[in-house]
């Protein structure tokens, strides 16, 4: 009875780290990744680097985006951090 008593802080500590930390950043992780895989031309993005552009074409692992001057360039589809919504 004594070991469940120094144990139960552990346990709680454990279970509060738990709710606090990993289990919002394994939902963030999830949500950015859906947001990556759903990518479609023509949609508003920022990299993870700032830059503001528009997709112009995707393939499977990267996405050419297109600038406001008109210079395509080529980034891994995982440096997409946000879609702008209009």
């Amino acid at each position: 009875m004594g070991t469940l008593a120094n144990l139960t802080p552990f346990i709680l500590m454990f279970v509060l780290f738990y709710f606090l930390l990993i289990r919002p950043n394994q939902k963030r992780q999830k949500a950015v990744q859906t947001m990556q895989s759903n990518l479609q031309k023509g949609d508003k993005v920022i990299t993870i680097g700032g830059l503001h552009g528009t997709i112009d074409a995707i393939d499977e692992g990267k996405v050419v985006i297109l600038c406001g001057d008109g210079s395509r360039l080529t980034y891994d589809r995982n440096a997409i951090r946000e879609v702008v919504q209009p």
